[in-house]
């Protein structure tokens, strides 16, 4: 008999939330459905964020916000005490230890052979037909429906920076971080949480690195509270919704509550996708234009211990913050020649090493797979172009705003639509809601051929 099959093109925590839901869901029901998981690295499970071997790499959200199963919000602490980890349900373990959890819960998710788990390391090029997926080997990989799962894409490339042997245009290509251990100058572009990141590694490798760090706001990620803010009401204002009237609601709430901003971050968290929807076209793009960066900087935290090492780096002037942008950068004897427009003054560094940790790319047209289904019709961008249009269920939109039933999106895909969703809760929220509807569709699709059959 035919057994419904999904195929996910994404391996890292995006895919494997919805690999683990959608065989969690079928095993509870009893249903066969085999599962493809396709991953460019191997990586399966672990992405791009778990991957890192580096033990002061610290997850930003509590034990607490960060199990799998989205019906099951004790499993990691319980899990991590299993393990005979030293962890309380508001500590922060670090990111390898969490994508070991994330490898075991998938293996555990796995029920062969009635449910199976096909972990495929390969680069899909092409969406052909009937939703198969071509690989770059030239295999292909039929299935009943699809999801995209791509996750976050590596940083865009640096006008006015040529490649060279130590300009490193991704931090977390595999051990790109590795070589620098020669004690020489890092120039860091940005100062969010991959910044955080480079400079805890770099400056452990060598006690005499010293680390700048150069953006146009020169803002770090705010850390969290040794113990958990609770969640503050926000009074959003009736009617259409404003970013300058959703600012004043915020500032009001903080003054109501004395200043705990915290408390406030947390009471909008869970209203933070329906708030943005609610938003015109023109009310997004004036919220990325003047306000997403201080948003970043208090939703996305750092846990006390990376926020305490940062400090001592600043104090001790190994991390030093600079507040401007890029110019050039050329080779020089010891590495790189940096020119940057530092407040208004043109200023020359010379480093030996760049690195970019500008963030995620915005553009998925970068990557040959999605540039495809978006020249093909099957996708379109979002308006914002921060990633694909996609339907209230994940279903991916077409050129011309249909719904495709068979070919679904979730993760950092739908960061125009939704725009907080790139944290593990709101991820599993996404796998968990699209299980049922994978269920429906491949099932759907097997009775529809099994009748043809007949």
């Amino acid at each position: 008999m035919r057994r419904p099959s999904v195929t996910i093109v994404g391996g890292g925590a995006s895919g494997a939330l919805a690999a683990i839901h959608l065989l969690r869901l079928a095993r509870r029901s009893g249903t066969a459905v085999a599962v493809t998981l396709l991953d460019r690295q191997g990586r399966h499970a672990l992405g791009q964020a778990y991957a890192t071997t580096d033990p002061h790499h610290l997850l930003n959200t509590p034990v607490e916000r960060m199990s799998a199963l989205e019906d099951e919000p004790e499993h990691l602490l319980d899990w991590a005490r299993a393990a005979g980890l030293d962890v309380d349900d508001a500590g922060y373990l670090p990111r390898a230890v969490y994508g070991r959890y994330l490898r075991e819960v998938l293996a555990d998710a796995e029920d062969p052979p009635t449910r199976p788990l096909h972990r495929v390391t390969a680069t899909a090029v092409a969406l052909e037909g009937e939703h198969t997926v071509r690989l770059a080997d030239g295999r292909r990989v039929e299935s009943d429906a699809v999801v995209l799962a791509l996750g976050n894409r590596s940083p865009a490339p640096v006008p006015g920076v040529a490649a060279h042997p130590r300009h490193l245009a991704d931090p977390w290509a595999g051990g790109a971080l590795a070589g620098i251990d020669d004690g020489t100058p890092v120039l860091v572009l940005g100062t969010g949480l991959t910044m955080v990141d480079v400079a805890l590694t770099v400056t452990r490798t060598h006690p005499g690195t010293v680390v700048y760090a150069l953006s146009r706001h020169a803002l770090l990620p705010r850390p969290h509270l040794s113990s958990p803010a609770a969640p503050l009401p926000v009074t959003i204002p009736d009617g259409p919704l404003r970013v300058a009237g959703l600012l004043r609601a915020t500032r009001h709430a903080v003054r109501d509550s004395d200043g705990d901003w915290h408390g406030v971050m947390e009471g909008l968290r869970p209203h933070a996708q329906a708030l943005w929807q609610q938003l015109s076209l023109e009310e997004r793009r004036l919220f990325l234009r003047r306000v997403a960066r201080y948003w970043e900087i208090h939703r996305h935290r750092i846990p006390p211990a990376s926020a305490a090492a940062i400090a001592e780096l600043r104090a001790s002037g190994r991390l030093r913050l600079l507040r401007g942008s890029l110019i050039e950068a050329a080779p020089s004897a010891g590495g790189l020649r940096v020119r940057a427009d530092l407040d208004g003054v043109a200023t020359d560094l010379d480093v030996g090493w760049l690195v970019n940790a500008t963030g995620p790319a915005a553009d998925v047209t970068t990557d040959p797979f999605l540039a495809g289904l978006v020249a093909a019709g099957t996708a379109r961008l979002d308006p914002l172009r921060l990633g694909l249009d996609a339907g209230a269920d994940g279903a991916v939109l077409d050129a011309t705003g249909r719904p495709d039933e068979r070919l679904f999106a979730l993760g950092p895909l739908l960061r125009g639509t939704l725009y907080e969703t790139t944290a593990v809760p709101e991820i599993r929220a996404q796998a968990a809601a699209l299980a049922p509807r994978l269920m429906e569709v491949a099932a759907s699709v097997t009775a529809h051929a099994l009748s043809g059959a007949g």
